[in-house]
């Protein structure tokens, strides 16, 4: 398989991918048959993060919580607030839970929780090369996994956000927040849900730039990886020592006015230690058998 990475001619061997992302009600399954514990539902080792204060070692996650009116967009605690509690089964802290919500995408899954659910399944993460050659369900050269129109006659084609982030959800789609993950037309290989709704892990280390292109279509990269482990730290942040891993597909947050990442090539980087309330997964199988 040949496909497009940001432009880039790539190659991939084939593999079989969820049509969607791991849902609430698989998830449980897992944790009922394993007895799992995620990272959220564990207080922070204090080694892993010197200058915290010690009364924000405590279990929790990620929420987006909007503010009222509009703030400034380069600072994302504005609206990103860590709450104690706060897990997979209740996803916006200690009173909330997921009953309804089983065929929405699980969140507040760390990149370890991911990878520990995968290896349960007989499955494993995506490689970014792969994920992206799966969203973009044979059109390599189009802006989103559906065409070059974002809404096509006018129809919302995604879980993504509508009106001037983070303060005001239109809502036109129908969700506020996540949404089941079939709620939107599949991509052109029958997948739902590559863009919006939650990101989603992929197993590569992430590095600012990919290789260069190919000089001859005879070199064009098989199967790419990311960069390096420790090549994956954040830079603004010399003290920490946390790897980041690649994110794709954007989610229910992504929005024109902020970050535009509801596109199969936009990427994001993520430390392993963390969890959000808009970040999810799916998994792949490379040797060819159906799951």
């Amino acid at each position: 398989m040949v496909g497009i990475l940001r432009r880039e001619p790539v190659a991939v061997d084939g593999f079989w991918i969820d049509r969607t992302p791991v849902t609430n009600r698989e998830f449980r399954k897992f944790i009922n048959a394993t007895g799992y514990v995620t990272f959220a539902e564990i207080p922070p080792d204090p080694k892993d993060y010197p200058g915290a204060l010690p009364h924000m070692l405590k279990a929790g996650s990620l929420v987006f919580t909007p503010p009222k009116q509009q703030v400034d967009l380069r600072n994302w605690s504005s609206w990103w607030n860590f709450k104690f509690g706060a897990n997979w089964r209740r996803p916006y802290g200690p009173r909330s839970s997921i009953s309804g919500l089983d065929d929405h995408p699980v969140v507040h899954v760390a990149y370890r929780d991911a990878e520990a659910y995968a290896k349960w399944a007989g499955k494993e993460l995506p490689t970014e090369a792969e994920w992206e050659f799966a969203a973009r369900g044979g059109l390599e050269q189009a802006e989103f996994a559906w065409g070059d129109e974002f809404t096509p006659s006018g129809k919302q084609m995604a879980n993504t956000w509508q009106g001037a982030f983070p303060h005001q959800n239109l809502a036109i789609d129908g969700y506020e927040r996540t949404s089941p993950v079939t709620a939107f037309p599949p991509n052109g290989h029958g997948i739902h849900d590559m863009i919006g709704n939650v990101w989603e892990w992929t197993s590569d280390w992430y590095s600012p730039k990919h290789k260069a292109d190919a000089p001859k279509a005879c070199c064009i990269p098989e199967n790419p990886r990311g960069g390096r482990e420790d090549q994956s730290y954040d830079p603004c942040q010399t003290n920490i020592k946390i790897p980041r891993k690649v994110l794709k597909g954007g989610s229910h947050l992504c929005a024109p006015n902020y970050c535009r990442r509801y596109r199969p090539a936009a990427r994001h980087a993520e430390p392993i230690d963390t969890s959000r309330s808009h970040v999810g997964f799916r998994c792949i199988i490379r040797d060819g058998r159906r799951s």
